[in-house]
């Protein structure tokens, strides 16, 4: 199929700017080109509160973000749902995915922490998922301080983040807790040694390259070898069995799908109660444009819903 017609607007209009491609860009230039990308979310939502502070557990401080949305039709605690954004561990902060935490917290119902993990190559694997096991082990034990609930977590991730919370359920299974009730990966890299055929259908992108996934990687692990560490690949781990529901979005255009298909296979083939949304005409981090492109919208609605649904079952 196609790409989706605003998306493929929205790509031309990046192309016409012209430039290098990004493996051949520094760190900084490349942070630079990710905080501009902000500007295709559209204006902030607004929500009910936000601020920042730190989360301190497992001997880590890790800086967040907690969102608490709009209008809330429950009493008592709310769930929370646990943000890591995206950026190939190397991009990113509390501020490049802000608008994707706005919607989640507004239309959920939930009260979403968005993670300022570290990022490489300042601090390589296994930096992020330690800060990220910190940070939901701190709002389990703390919720009750902005009115979450420490016993309904979910975790949402897109991109690297979606890499993250899907190694971060199984860390959490490993280590006896915190509980995590869902988990929501959108269009997540899972595999490093992933070989399979979107790789080469998309290794020119649109927006994600194969190049540009390989400069990630090398930025990323400390050395190769670190990825066959379930924490960096968890779609290598033997036994999935018990871990929590699974939301799993892929884009057709991305050279992840095939990795996040299989994945999603293998949590169903384990007994894992799996929702797989594979979406057509969208390219990898197709959820930064929401500020033009209503299929970025419809999707995020989508999951946010699906988040609602899983604390009121």
């Amino acid at each position: 199929m196609s790409l989706d017609p605003q998306i493929d607007a929205l790509l031309q209009q990046l192309a016409e700017a012209g430039g290098p491609a990004p493996e051949s860009l520094t760190v900084s230039q490349n942070r630079a080109f990710a905080s501009s990308l902000a500007a295709l979310a559209g204006d902030p939502e607004p929500v009910g509160s936000v601020h920042d502070t730190t989360a301190a557990a497992e001997g880590i401080e890790v800086p967040i973000r907690i969102y608490a949305p709009a209008d809330v039709s429950r009493s008592g605690p709310l769930p929370v749902t646990v943000f890591f954004h995206g950026g190939g561990w190397v991009l990113g902060d509390l501020d490049s995915q802000d608008h994707i935490a706005r919607i989640m917290a507004n239309r959920s119902g939930t009260i979403v922490v968005s993670v300022d993990y570290r990022l490489a190559p300042e601090h390589r694997s296994p930096a992020a998922i330690e800060d990220a096991y910190a940070a939901v082990t701190w709002v389990a034990a703390n919720a009750p301080g902005f009115g979450g609930d420490g016993q309904n977590i979910a975790v949402f991730g897109e991109s690297a983040g979606g890499n993250l919370a899907a190694a971060l359920v199984q860390e959490a299974q490993r280590r006896g807790g915190p509980r995590i009730a869902l988990q929501v990966l959108a269009y997540p890299a899972v595999d490093r040694f992933d070989d399979s055929p979107s790789m080469y259908e998309n290794m020119a992108g649109p927006l994600l390259t194969r190049s540009w996934l390989e400069w990630f990687w090398g930025l990323y692990l400390t050395t190769p070898d670190d990825g066959a560490d379930p924490r960096v690949s968890p779609a290598r781990t033997d036994d999935l069995a018990g871990l929590p529901p699974a939301v799993i979005v892929t884009a057709e255009h991305d050279p992840l799908r095939d990795q996040g298909d299989r994945y999603a296979q293998k949590l169903a083939d384990a007994g894992v109660p799996v929702t797989h949304l594979p979406v057509k005409g969208a390219t990898h981090a197709f959820f930064s444009f929401t500020g033009s492109v209503q299929l970025a919208r419809d999707v995020l609605n989508q999951l946010a819903d699906t988040v609602a649904a899983a604390f009121t079952a």
